[in-house]
């Protein structure tokens, strides 16, 4: 890292009159990591990195190559508006360096670079507006979450909202971090809410959602509530999605490539072939998007999520839907990814994907604009509609398959997280479930 630029990062810290630096990074699944140093620390970690224990990081290192090392990234450098004082705290995101000081293959945020970085090699910058819908639950007299929603309230409910507070203080602060954020409002379920990030480029973008996960939950905490991004904690409600909209853009923001005036839905042919990649590929990067055995309750019909492999204009049961905006705004939705995931896998996928259409011209059929959940199977096999994996044990089988899927994430993360992932299948559905002792042991 260049002198003046550490220099300037930490004077940027002392004007600010920041105390403590939170090192933040993410594992292999997206849970936050941090190490937090005194400010006076955070020039040496500038330009020689702090050093962890890579083998205590689920999906990073053996024991025998454990010594890694966190680089921070100065344009990360952002100071958290709810401390102060002696308290006063800023974070980075980091950057991973194995033992051998290379970059850690199985950092995600690398492979997010990564693609990114070819991306922008063929002129393309992938923009990415994540919908964030997470459940503000109730706590137990012991301080641990239940499946109690915090209030009754519906979509864009009012009244009956109780996290409309909690949500214009999350908005606050993260505007305060210099976050755009679209819009928030409560959501279908009870309890549910959503808050939607403004475009960004794909690695700044997951950068804000890691941060936006962590103010989520402590902000609801301090209003003894819990945030939680599981995709579907109570039954017979919606579940909680983070529809992602993206773009191809121009490094200079001027021209979105997916809009074309004369084209069809004054959409571009890349546009198209983005969206056949999409479509193509899906049940081949479905694990990444919806990874975890949660996320198949909110996977079936009659919940507003997509079960079916198609696209459309104005239908929302479709996979894929491209909102109404054009020219600069024109971007493509795409429903299937939820919260729970780790957003660098994620956005990873959806890129490769993408890409992959582009370079096969891989045309998509035309949009389904009619209910899939009301056509017959025979209608469904007319269209060619197929259905996306019914469980993280299906969606593993095709990710294990995939060419796409390991290019895009490389090996390490790749086989790492099939074999964490298929240890949690196992482990799923090995169990006896209430519902079984409840419905089928006073018959069987």
């Amino acid at each position: 890292m260049p002198v003046k630029e550490r220099k300037e990062t930490v004077e940027k810290a002392r004007e600010a009159g920041v105390k403590f630096i939170q090192m933040q990074f993410m594992d292999i699944l997206g849970t936050v990591k941090n190490v937090t140093l005194p400010v006076e620390r955070l020039e040496r970690a500038l330009s020689e990195g702090v050093f962890f224990d890579g083998s205590s990081v689920l999906g990073y290192a053996t024991v025998e190559e454990s010594d890694m090392r966190l680089i921070p990234d100065p344009r990360t450098f952002t100071v958290l508006p709810w401390t102060n004082g002696n308290l006063k705290t800023a974070c980075m995101v980091c950057d991973v360096y194995d033992h051998k000081n290379n970059r850690f293959e199985g950092d995600p945020r690398y492979a997010l670079q990564k693609l990114s970085e070819r991306a922008r090699k063929e002129g393309y910058v992938f923009n990415t507006a994540p919908e964030y819908e997470f459940f503000l639950l109730r706590l137990d007299e012991s301080g641990k979450p239940t499946p109690q929603p915090s209030d009754l309230g519906g979509y864009f409910d009012l009244m009956r909202d109780r996290g409309d507070e909690i949500r214009k203080e999350i908005v606050l602060h993260l505007s305060k971090m210099g976050f755009e954020v679209e819009a928030s409002h409560h959501e279908v379920s009870p309890g549910q809410h959503e808050i939607d990030l403004r475009y960004a480029d794909a690695l700044t973008s997951a950068d804000r959602v890691m941060m936006m996960k962590y103010t989520t939950k402590l902000i609801a905490h301090r209003h003894g509530l819990f945030a939680s991004f599981m995709p579907k904690p109570i039954y017979g409600v919606n579940g909680s999605g983070m529809h992602t909209h993206m773009s191809l853009m121009s490094p200079d923001g001027t021209k979105n490539f997916f809009y074309d005036p004369k084209g069809k839905y004054q959409l571009s042919e890349l546009a198209l072939y983005f969206i056949g990649g999409l479509l193509r590929y899906a049940r081949e990067m479905c694990a990444i998007l919806a990874s975890s055995v949660n996320s198949y309750k909110r996977l079936v019909p009659g919940y507003e999520a997509p079960v079916y492999i198609s696209w459309a204009n104005r239908n929302r049961s479709a996979y894929i839907r491209v909102p109404s905006g054009r020219e600069l705004r024109t971007r493509v939705e795409l429903r299937s990814p939820d919260p729970a995931g780790n957003p660098y896998l994620q956005f990873s996928v959806m890129l490769a994907a993408g890409l992959r259409g582009i370079e096969e011209k891989i045309y998509p059929p035309e949009p389904v604009e009619k209910n899939i959940f009301r056509m017959t199977p025979e209608e469904k096999r007319e269209l060619q509609i197929e259905p996306l994996p019914s469980s993280l044990g299906e969606a593993l089988e095709c990710m294990e398959r995939s060419k796409l899927v390991r290019e895009a994430l490389g090996d390490h993360l790749f086989e790492h997280f099939l074999y964490i992932k298929t240890q949690e299948w196992e482990s799923y559905r090995s169990q006896v479930t209430d519902w079984e002792l409840q419905n089928l042991l006073p018959i069987l």
